[in-house]
């Protein structure tokens, strides 16, 4: 209900902004490029009301550059061909300055060549797999530095977890993702035997046989743990089936990548208390800053509405381009670039966002316990952690950076002192 009052809510936000469009010579046109409909408007349509606020606030402000900021939103509707097809159109024939959008990195990777031909530029506000460096986007989410690795050492730490499942949604970012955690935790000491690894299609439900896989692995007394990359709304069926199995957190703990507030509104958390999420931001983060946001986005959007993580990521990307393009005196793309490098905002956290070269932020990482109320109680919090575009744990990949400012090249090998990178084929 809450999924449907806040997809209602939203469409009613730009139908209204639609209709009092101003001539294309007046405005500075932002695409919104987030599925409002199919089986990731779940978690989408919160991004869509964000910049639709965000953008209302800026406005208010006295736009930027002198004009008012123009929404235009489209519906890739949770099917990655047509993310490039809705970004092609954003492009070419909306002729918007900037793009924020994408959830999943099938979408993200889907429009990379097109936003690569058309010289756009995306902001990219969630968590993702790494192993990407364009010149064209700004990844606003966590890399795994930032979020998979630091929630796995917690469990390895403080949980004494022993044996691993690591279930996924079936595409990029899980297997990516999985892949690392699997070279990470063979490095320390974990055995193949111990690791169960599955993925399942996006709207999966029936997940009594893989709950009971996991429920099995712990057989010989050794503690389990579930690192879930679950994405969209099977989420909603993988924690029903392990509530009906009376697996609790203290049996079984999950950590979950893609489950924030707003996937908890359309659940039932009893069950789920004690289970946990890794991201860079909860909405419980003491801080004024974070209490008037948060004010802001209920008297918006509805006192029953909650934010997350990736609506950080946009609250912190959209206000740094909004101060590259003035630092600038343009929106154009490769303007707008160069003036990101070094940009500083503050997080919703209590500390400052900062942009480095390789187009990552500098993020806190934290760990959150669910509560019955579907808020987190955040059990641990790191200072800001530079975002690495390429992660340390895979071979090919340890020798690689990122560096757009000095080096111009988001695939260069230290070893060779080379840039061997071809955009697009990543």
């Amino acid at each position: 209900m809450n999924f449907l009052k806040s997809t209602l809510a939203g469409s009613i936000v730009f139908a209204s902004l639609a209709g009092t469009a101003m001539a294309d010579d007046d405005t500075i046109k932002v695409g919104v490029l987030h599925s409002l409909s199919g089986t990731m408007a779940i978690s989408e349509t919160t991004l869509k009301d964000t910049m639709l606020m965000l953008i209302d606030q800026q406005n208010a402000k006295g736009g930027l550059l002198g004009k008012q900021l123009e929404a235009v939103v489209v519906d890739p509707a949770s099917d990655w061909p047509l993310f490039a097809e809705k970004a092609r159109e954003l492009l070419t024939v909306h002729d918007v300055d900037v793009i924020f959008g994408n959830w999943t990195s099938v979408s993200r990777k889907s429009v990379l060549p097109v936003i690569e031909e058309l010289n756009g530029l995306l902001f990219y506000p969630v968590q993702y797999e790494g192993e990407e460096s364009s010149k064209n986007v700004f990844y606003t989410g966590a890399a795994p530095n930032q979020q998979a690795i630091p929630a796995t050492d917690y469990f390895l730490d403080e949980l004494g977890v022993e044996k691993f499942a690591l279930l996924g949604t079936d595409y990029v970012y899980p297997r990516t993702t999985n892949n690392i955690l699997e070279s990470y935790l063979k490095g320390k000491g974990v055995s193949e035997s111990d690791l169960f690894v599955n993925y399942t299609p996006f709207g999966h439900s029936d997940w009594s046989k893989i709950v009971a896989d996991v429920v099995a692995l712990g057989a010989d007394g050794k503690k389990v743990g579930v690192i879930s990359t679950i994405n969209g709304d099977a989420n909603i069926g993988f924690y029903k089936e392990l509530a009906a199995a009376g697996v609790s957190a203290d049996d079984i703990p999950v950590v979950a990548f893609s489950v924030g507030e707003e996937e908890l509104a359309g659940l039932d958390t009893s069950n789920l208390v004690g289970h946990l999420a890794a991201w860079n931001y909860f909405q419980s983060a003491d801080g004024e800053v974070n209490a008037e946001f948060v004010k802001t986005w209920k008297a918006t959007m509805g006192e029953e509405r909650v934010t997350n993580d990736p609506m950080e990521a946009h609250f912190i990307g959209f206000n740094m381009w909004v101060n590259a393009a003035t630092e600038a005196g343009s929106t154009e793309v490769d303007a707008v670039r160069s003036a990101m490098y070094g940009q500083e905002y503050p997080n919703l956290t209590g500390g400052t966002a900062v942009m480095l070269p390789n187009h990552h932020l500098a993020k806190p990482v934290l760990i959150g316990e669910i509560q019955d109320d579907g808020q987190f109680d955040i059990i641990s919090q790191t200072s800001e952690v530079p975002g690495d575009a390429w992660t340390d744990f895979l071979p090919e990949s340890a020798v690689l950076m990122s560096d757009w400012k000095d080096l111009d090249c988001g695939m260069y090998n230290t070893e060779t002192k080379t840039c061997v990178q071809t955009l697009s084929n990543y």
